[in-house]
């Protein structure tokens, strides 16, 4: 890690709070545009809309040499990112913003699982716990049993599996290729695989839903670029409890825009979960410090 990382949490965790603030915006747009056209629609125009920003990475794509293997991840992790996105807008268009995101929390929980299946890492006693945790912190969302389930609840039970999925896809990705192709390649990928889907329940979009779809891939974007520089700002361990926020923020935006009450039961929930990434991110981030002081020595 390095120095400048290390002596400038504050603007870590400014450019994280921008991030979550990013992130949060978009949910509303999504959730807004949501209920006037159909989902596929609304999530092929988000990413259709957003090509523009991909412009500058024209020159690094067209300098890749795409093997078999690379065309292969490439266009796995596109299908699995589209699933996951519909999965996600569906669920934005059905239950509260702030249950979407205390769900997606989940995300680096499947990520972790992910990589002790597929790439054979270890993982010991006090990893498992906080799983463990998380998963409570999941139910204690849902509460299954205690209330009816929306097919929103479902889909975004799925939602950051799939999600996982992507990464681990993209983890690989960026192996063979710079991060800029991953990028590009997934955003191009998307549409083309939605737009099959979006052909039979094409409805004509107000100027309005194209001015805010577009504000949404602006967003995303930003919210992209802000988190690059914050992990650029400070260690992990620092900027990861800063994504709370995104639950608090969700939990404001849904009341005040959209009439969401305030959940407790979301909120506890969400905390154990975000506790659990945190622990997991902290414990990750000292065992690979301890494995680079031991490759200094030698």
């Amino acid at each position: 890690m390095t120095e400048s990382a290390q002596s400038r949490p504050l603007a870590g965790i400014l450019w994280m709070s921008i991030t979550t603030i990013s992130f949060v915006t978009m949910n509303v747009l999504i959730k807004y545009v949501g209920t006037g056209l159909p989902v596929v629609q609304v999530a092929f125009l988000r990413f259709v809309l957003g090509l523009v920003f991909l412009i500058p990475m024209i020159k690094m794509v067209r300098s890749v040499v795409y093997t078999r293997e690379i065309v292969g991840l490439m266009v796995g992790r596109g299908v699995i990112h589209t699933i996951a996105v519909l999965l996600w807008f569906y669920a934005m268009t059905r239950i509260p913003i702030a249950e979407v995101t205390a769900m997606n929390f989940m995300n680096p929980i499947y990520v972790t699982i992910g990589a002790v299946f597929f790439f054979r890492e270890k993982i010991a006693a006090p990893r498992i716990i906080a799983l463990i945790v998380a998963v409570i912190g999941g139910l204690v969302v849902l509460r299954p049993g205690f209330r009816e389930l929306d097919p929103g609840h479902i889909a975004m039970m799925f939602t950051p599996i799939a999600g996982a999925g992507s990464y681990l896809f993209a983890n690989a990705l960026s192996r063979r290729v710079p991060a800029t192709v991953v990028v590009f390649m997934l955003s191009t990928i998307v549409p083309l695989l939605l737009l099959p889907l979006v052909i039979p329940v094409w409805q004509t979009p107000t100027f309005l839903e194209l001015v805010l779809l577009f504000c949404t891939s602006f967003f995303a974007t930003l919210a992209h670029y802000c988190m690059t520089r914050a992990f650029a700002c400070a260690p992990q361990s620092v900027i990861q409890p800063v994504s709370f926020l995104q639950l608090l923020w969700a939990t404001v935006f849904g009341a005040a825009l959209f009439g969401e009450g305030f959940d407790s039961f979301v909120i506890f929930g969400g905390l154990m979960i975000m506790a659990s990434v945190t622990f997991i991110t902290i414990r990750e981030a000292r065992t690979k410090s301890r494995m680079e002081s031991a490759k200094a020595l030698h």
